[in-house]
């Protein structure tokens, strides 16, 4: 210790730094954030294989081999997606290039590239069936967040920690702070009927948070009751989160623009907004008349056109 004090003092060398020390104050700095109990949840992963270690010398090769793999739900032991991965992984990587980039405690941060993961196809319902949903929650508390869901499309964390400071029924619009938005931006609210009448119902049950459960802040998802009600709606895995999936393909089929999704939903890429642009290719519409087996006008759709496909068939 004496020589490394002597080398930062004399040499101007800096000192090094343990993981503990970069993971207390990461989680420090994150504390009130949306998503610090994910991060918590990661760095104690991590700690149990790097506690004790000079943050500048653990390895690239280490850390994707100190990776999860296996998790335990209830009583069942299941293999680890690499997107759950790779969020273990950004909560490493933002840990490092702070300390590399803002902190200046390593030299130079390891790069760590995420996971390749397959393409999913987007999971939302029908109408018909969010209805059979709310009316297959038992509890007025899960159905009425639910709703709300549907309205606004936020996040669960945003509605579950939402107060009374941050709606203004009579304008009919809500706001989420920077801090608590993913994107660390402020996202607007517009509240739509059903939102309103959602939120008429919590008035009197909490003087901070809107949405409570017995009178109390809802600080955990029932995802017992919940999976129960997917059930007996016949749903099939349909997740909270699909909610927000369910809002924003509403929308796109409905003719709200890109942008204006963008906008709402709180996204900070266009990518992640065009993920639902499939659904609604009505902007495309001018241009299919373009390849034709025949050349005609598009007001002669009914007419010579569909007579020569009648005879080519």
């Amino acid at each position: 210790m004496k020589t490394e004090l002597w080398r930062v003092a004399k040499l101007g060398e800096k000192p090094s730094r343990t993981f503990d020390e970069a993971a207390l104050r990461f989680l420090t700095e994150h504390a009130g954030t949306v998503d610090v109990t994910n991060k918590t949840i990661h760095i104690r992963h991590f700690r149990a294989v790097f506690a004790g270690r000079k943050l500048d010398s653990i390895t690239r090769d280490e850390i994707f081999e100190a990776l999860p793999e296996v998790s335990q739900k209830s009583k069942e032991i299941t293999p680890v997606s690499n997107t759950t991965k790779n969020r273990y992984l950004g909560t490493m990587r933002a840990m490092l290039n702070t300390a590399w980039r803002e902190w200046e405690w390593i030299e130079k941060a390891p790069k760590l590239p995420e996971l390749s993961t397959g393409k999913k196809r987007i999971r939302w319902i029908t109408r018909e069936e969010a209805q059979r949903l709310l009316a297959s929650i038992r509890t007025d508390w899960m159905r009425d967040v639910t709703i709300f869901g549907f309205a606004t499309g936020l996040r669960q964390a945003n509605i579950l920690g939402l107060e009374w400071t941050q709606v203004d029924l009579v304008k009919r619009r809500a706001w989420i702070h920077p801090d608590q938005a993913k994107a660390r931006k402020p996202i607007g609210v517009p509240l739509n009927a059903e939102a309103v009448i959602a939120i008429r119902r919590q008035i009197g049950k909490h003087d901070t948070y809107v949405f409570t459960r017995k009178g109390k802040p809802c600080l955990k998802w029932d995802i017992g009751q919940w999976n129960g009600a997917c059930t007996r709606a016949g749903l099939d895995n349909f997740r909270f989160h699909d909610v927000r999936h369910t809002w924003a393909s509403w929308h796109v089929q409905s003719g709200t623009p890109l942008n204006r999704l963008m906008e709402l939903g709180g996204w900070s890429k266009y990518e992640m907004v065009l993920r639902y642009a499939h659904l609604a290719p009505d902007h495309l519409a001018q241009h299919a008349d373009a390849v034709t087996i025949w050349a005609h006008n598009a007001s002669d759709v009914s007419g010579t056109a569909v007579q020569k496909l009648s005879v080519a068939g």
